[in-house]
């Protein structure tokens, strides 16, 4: 279990300020913003964290999600290589602001994708923290991705492309 409900978790995308905001309110440098017509790329390295030391991550409104490669530190690798946030994304010239509606789904290319913190969404929409069309919507997207990733063979890039979405990345 996760502990108490929390309000969904927003994050604030500062291109001209090349910063990012976390949810908690701390801002971070970011090294390089990728705009494109499907969506937001971002790199930044994670000081403080034990167990990764950069991020990249991309926003794509359309289908509803975030995806990231973190750099993990030696003894601290996960068992899947990219990680896929649940959420709806306002985008504006300069600001995009991602509201991540807890589901995430982990991916191992070729192999498998798993769909993790139910728990918290229900958990979230009992103590009234997220609507029922937002806690809908999220299961919506996260059975459509997993969806469309076993359609695919597991492979992130095939079912995008399907979709005429390609993603760079700087260490993958």
């Amino acid at each position: 279990m996760f502990g108490q409900p929390h309000p969904p978790k927003t994050e604030t995308f500062d291109l001209v300020g090349m910063t990012n905001t976390d949810p908690k309110g701390f801002v971070r440098p970011v090294e390089e913003y990728r705009s494109r017509p499907f969506g937001l790329y971002m790199a930044r390295p994670t000081p403080g964290r034990a167990q990764f030391h950069y991020l990249e991550s991309w926003l794509l409104p359309a289908v509803g999600l975030r995806i990231s490669v973190f750099w993990y530190n030696p003894g601290h690798e996960r068992d899947w290589d990219l990680y896929l946030d649940v959420v709806t994304v306002e985008r504006g010239e300069r600001y995009w602001v991602a509201r991540d509606l807890y589901l995430d789904i982990d991916l191992r290319t070729g192999t498998r994708a798993a769909v993790r913190d139910t728990d918290e969404l229900l958990a979230a929409h009992r103590a009234g923290l997220v609507e029922l069309t937002d806690a809908t919507a999220a299961m919506d997207t996260a059975l459509h991705t997993v969806d469309a990733l076993a359609r695919h063979g597991y492979d992130l890039d095939r079912w995008l492309a399907s979709l005429d979405i390609t993603l760079t990345w700087r260490g993958r």
